[in-house]
């Protein structure tokens, strides 16, 4: 069992670590050592692009919360040109074994992401941990990070690995990497992403952005889902004054961020008013 403080369970001791970066990253990082070990030892053979393995990249920005100086998540919503569009997710994607493999041998060396991050050392020097497995992984979050937004890799802070997580419908698991951006704040969206979207951290501590999202299934998609309906946990909130919904995967990545991470516990669904939508078959044809 883990030993962790609870900082970011008091409103005063939350701003505190809001306003302090150093504090909240060195927190973020240390939490996420201690966390993932587990979820990765035994790795560093097994990944190849037939298990069907995704990286994505969990990126917290420095200065964009609604007065400009807070952290924030920043992520992406996808295009009407690629499957699940509209959704906002994590930028990221499928490994791409040669290309990944190639740059995952760079990311270790001193002032790469890699080799920047504190805890780096004591990962590799774990046998049980030591590989490829997180080199590649990170490759491929950042590699797919440059090619959606144009993130730049080397103005990325790595904070450290999330626990993978399994998509249901296209069967397959992801895995988070967790980032520091301090500085860059444009970016330039490719065809895949409609455009990127900041959401200030303070916001996920308040309960009433919530809502359990009540899906109906067209006939094309209920053979994915073996009912007619379902009900999520998401969250709500507002991008250039428009209203958007994160739901399915990225709230799950998300969510466990904010409880294993932050010490957030989102509300209970059964506590939550309802909103409906509806997924027709193109949400997961479409490419």
């Amino acid at each position: 069992m883990h030993r962790y403080d609870h900082a970011a369970e008091r409103p005063e001791d939350r701003r505190a670590l809001l306003e302090n970066p150093d504090r909240l990253t060195e927190l973020i990082s240390r939490r996420l050592y201690e966390i993932s070990r587990r979820d990765y030892r035994g790795r560093e053979n097994g990944l190849r692009q037939a298990d069907g393995a995704s990286a994505v990249l969990l990126l917290l920005g420095a200065r964009c919360g609604p007065d400009g100086q807070g952290p924030c998540l920043i992520l992406n919503k996808r295009s009407a040109r690629v499957r699940q569009p509209g959704d906002i997710c994590c930028p990221g994607g499928g490994i791409t074994p040669m290309l990944d493999r190639l740059l995952s041998k760079f990311l270790p060396l001193p002032g790469l992401p890699l080799g920047r991050w504190s805890y780096w050392h004591r990962w590799h020097g774990d046998r049980r941990l030591n590989g490829g497995a997180m080199p590649l992984l990170l490759a491929t979050g950042l590699r797919e990070g440059f090619e959606e937004m144009r993130l730049n890799p080397l103005g990325f802070r790595f904070l450290g690995p999330m626990p993978p997580f399994t998509l249901r419908i296209f069967r397959r698991q992801i895995f988070p990497m967790v980032g520091w951006i301090p500085r860059q704040e444009r970016f330039r969206p490719n065809w895949e992403v409609d455009r990127v979207v900041r959401i200030p951290l303070v916001d996920f501590w308040e309960t009433e952005r919530y809502a359990n999202y009540r899906v109906s299934f067209s006939r094309g998609i209920k053979p994915h889902f073996n009912r007619a309906s379902e009900d999520f946990p998401c969250f709500r909130f507002e991008n250039d004054g428009r209203p958007e919904l994160l739901w399915g995967v990225t709230y799950r990545i998300i969510m466990n961020f904010m409880t294993s991470v932050l010490s957030f516990a989102p509300p209970e669904i059964a506590d939550l008013p309802v909103i409906r939508g509806r997924l027709r078959g193109s949400y997961i044809t479409r490419k």
